[in-house]
């Protein structure tokens, strides 16, 4: 029996995995840690990228059917918009080692963010959802994609037009969260295979910092400690709900947790760096839970990867 389509969602793998590099990239500044964990990271996440990468386009190439499903779904539908976000935060990692690879990247992963949402965007205007589709997936097109973008940008030396970005994804989150809030108190609960993807709901307003302080590096502006109260809470109301959260068998899925936890940690080590008190304290806590947060994902898939089980059977 063949094995079930490697869905877009498998792209939160990279990051987790990146986003923990580049914090492990700012630990070396601030604590003096090896530098080569945070190396090794990123290559780990850009080989992953690569894989998953070449895959979802072969399988593009030989069963469109499958792909036009996926971007049609009303939950998953969202998901592709994260070969964008991955292909940015590898420009990221790019970036030390090859200027040039990196615009690459990043013109690349633009390239797609644009078209895609502006495609995924077009169609939720113009209506005929179930307002129970509503989840936290729908971050990642406008959201998602637009802060990396403009982290992306920001990092290349081209603040000025990441800025754009920052502002497209900082207005679609406040446009979205409402929404978003008003489905998790509908009387029929998220149902238990979706809970996993709660883990975006915590992402937006870490990753914004993060985005922000690689458009203004060093930045202690005090809109950049609310962010990353506010992300911080939320991971902390994530804690509250872990039984509930975690009531689906472990997945994949749970990665999706993973971007929010690392862009927190990113932005409390670089507040730490720029010498907020508030932050030097709770940047190690975090730092370490993050680590085996991480961790603990990256070994349950290997397991499932090395038992042939990380796609299900199809059918």
């Amino acid at each position: 029996m063949p094995r079930a389509p490697l869905p877009a969602s498998f792209f939160g793998m990279v990051l987790g995995f990146s986003g923990l590099g580049q914090a492990w990239r700012v630990a070396v500044s601030l604590w003096g840690m090896p530098r080569a964990i945070g190396e090794g990271l990123l290559l780990l996440a850009t080989l992953v990228w690569l894989a998953l990468l070449v895959s979802y386009i072969v399988q593009a190439l030989r069963n469109p059917a499958v792909v036009r499903n996926e971007f049609q779904h009303p939950v998953q539908g969202s998901t592709p918009a994260l070969l964008a976000v991955a292909t940015l935060l590898i420009s990221l990692a790019a970036l030390p080692y090859s200027r040039p690879l990196a615009y690459f990247l990043a013109a690349a992963g633009i390239s797609w963010h644009l078209a895609f949402s502006l495609w995924h965007t077009g169609n939720l205007w113009q209506g005929g959802r179930d307002a129970l589709d509503t989840a936290p997936t729908l971050y990642l097109p406008t959201v998602a994609g637009n802060f990396t973008s403009a982290a992306s940008l920001g990092s290349l030396g081209h603040a000025d037009w990441g800025w754009l970005f920052l502002g497209a994804g900082v207005f679609s989150w406040l446009a979205l969260e409402s929404l978003i809030i008003q489905r998790l108190w509908h009387p029929k609960a998220l149902p238990t295979p979706q809970r996993p993807l709660l883990g975006i709901q915590f992402a937006p307003p870490v990753v914004c910092a993060m985005a922000w302080l690689l458009l203004s590096p060093g930045s202690t502006d005090h809109w950049l400690m609310m962010l990353w109260g506010y992300g911080l809470f939320q991971l902390l109301l994530g804690i509250r709900l872990g039984s509930w959260l975690g009531a689906q068998p472990f997945s994949p899925s749970y990665w999706a947790y993973t971007f929010g936890v690392a862009a927190a940690t990113v932005t409390g080590l670089k507040l730490a760096l720029a010498g907020i008190g508030a932050a030097q304290i709770l940047a190690i806590p975090v730092f370490i839970g993050a680590n085996l947060f991480i961790g603990y994902l990256a070994l349950r898939t290997a397991h499932l990867f090395f038992t042939r089980r990380l796609l299900p059977r199809a059918g």
